[in-house]
């Protein structure tokens, strides 16, 4: 009877894994998983050529074209003039350009380092062909280590150690990639949420007075944020709904506040006219928030925070197209379908003595999803 002997065991004698050299794990390994290598070839046999320095310096320059996007991508984004500056004026083109710089620094570094990793492994790495049988099941301890051995290995065939040029490129290319995209992620968040006290970012929306007295009139977006345009009553049809947006006479004149109106992610509103006979629910303590037929709730849905863009007007539902929550209108912008489970926050509203709608004061709750403060 002949007993099989994996082909393994001739190399291991009994040894442990450990006693052996790389070259023999790296043969191990490869039987272990069953390869076999029919053709290896050193993509430079003889060292030291000038072709083989020109590749190395064409593979370096690769590294080194992302190490300086991503510093351009760094300096844009802690330098450039990002705050917006309205058509007309001088800094309006430079403000333009900020976020396409960005996507063009960023691009060209990560396309840069995917271009120097190809062009390393088709200029250095061995010219191999190898034909493996596949098998199910993870790896047991022995192959793990051959594994690491096979990768040892590769990489000294390919030289990398003595390629000072290109480690040193690809070094400044990830880091300085690395370096922008950590500063991208985390840059944003680096500042002091409660800076203002009670009328903090967190605690207020784009409604908030920010004075006694102050009125904050309903704006509708035109498409030109420089253009104001206040809404009536009467501007609206019984059951239509339009999307609005705060306006202070204080911001007429300045563009930078007139455009961050209407792109304050707190801000976007639905105004409703229900038609009239409509019964209702009042939410408590929120009876005067509604102006007659007319009511408002933020767009912000409550679930994950997407627009609430849809409203339905023979059932007076209001629809998240994200999820597909749905509110009734009718009953406080309560949900009543869907993974939503709070009702919209109301902005309470009223009408000044030229006829505007203007908004009594803030939301009586917190705008979106989620808040460590919210009460229902």
């Amino acid at each position: 009877m002949t007993t099989h002997v994996p082909a393994h065991d001739d190399l291991l004698a009994g040894r442990d894994p450990s006693e052996l050299s790389r070259e023999e794990l790296e043969k191990l390994g490869l039987q272990l998983d069953d390869v076999e290598v029919v053709h290896r070839a050193d993509r430079w046999p003889v060292k030291g050529t000038r072709a083989e320095r020109r590749a190395e310096r064409a593979v370096a320059a690769w590294f080194a074209l992302a190490g300086l996007a991503g510093l351009a991508f760094l300096g844009v984004f802690l330098f450039w003039p990002w705050r917006y500056a309205p058509p007309g004026s001088s800094e309006h083109t430079i403000y333009l350009w900020y976020t396409p710089l960005l996507g063009l620094t960023l691009g060209i570094a990560v396309f840069a380092v995917g271009i120097g990793a190809f062009a390393y492994s088709k200029r250095f790495l061995p010219e191999e062909i190898a034909v493996q049988r596949r098998h199910d099941g993870p790896s047991d301890e022995i192959h793990r280590i051959t594994t690491v051995a096979e990768v040892t290995q590769a990489a000294e065939d390919s030289g990398i150690g003595r390629r000072k040029v290109i480690v040193r490129a690809a070094g400044f290319g990830a880091g300085a990639l690395g370096l922008g995209v950590g500063v991208l992620a985390v840059g944003g968040l680096v500042q002091n949420p409660w800076r203002d006290g009670d009328k903090s970012p967190l605690w207020v929306t784009g409604w908030a007075p920010t004075k006694p007295g102050e009125k904050v009139y309903l704006r509708r977006d035109t498409g030109e944020p420089l253009d104001v345009a206040l809404v009536r009553p009467e501007d609206l049809d019984a059951g239509a709904m339009e999307t609005v947006f705060p306006f202070r006479e204080t911001d007429r004149e300045d563009p930078e506040a007139l455009h961050a109106g209407l792109r304050r992610s707190d801000s976007p509103v639905m105004l409703i006219r229900l038609r009239p006979g409509t019964p209702t629910v009042m939410r408590k303590g929120f009876e005067n928030f509604n102006y007659g037929d007319y009511w408002a709730y933020s767009k912000v849905c409550t679930h994950l925070g997407c627009p609430t863009s849809l409203f339905e007007q023979q059932t007076n539902r209001i629809l998240c197209p994200c999820h597909q929550s749905q509110f009734d209108a009718t009953h406080y912008g309560k949900p009543i379908f869907g993974p939503a489970t709070r009702p919209l926050p109301q902005l309470p509203l009223d009408v000044d003595d030229e006829g505007y709608f203007i908004a009594k004061r803030d939301f009586g709750e917190p705008v979106g999803p989620g808040f460590w403060e919210r009460k229902s």
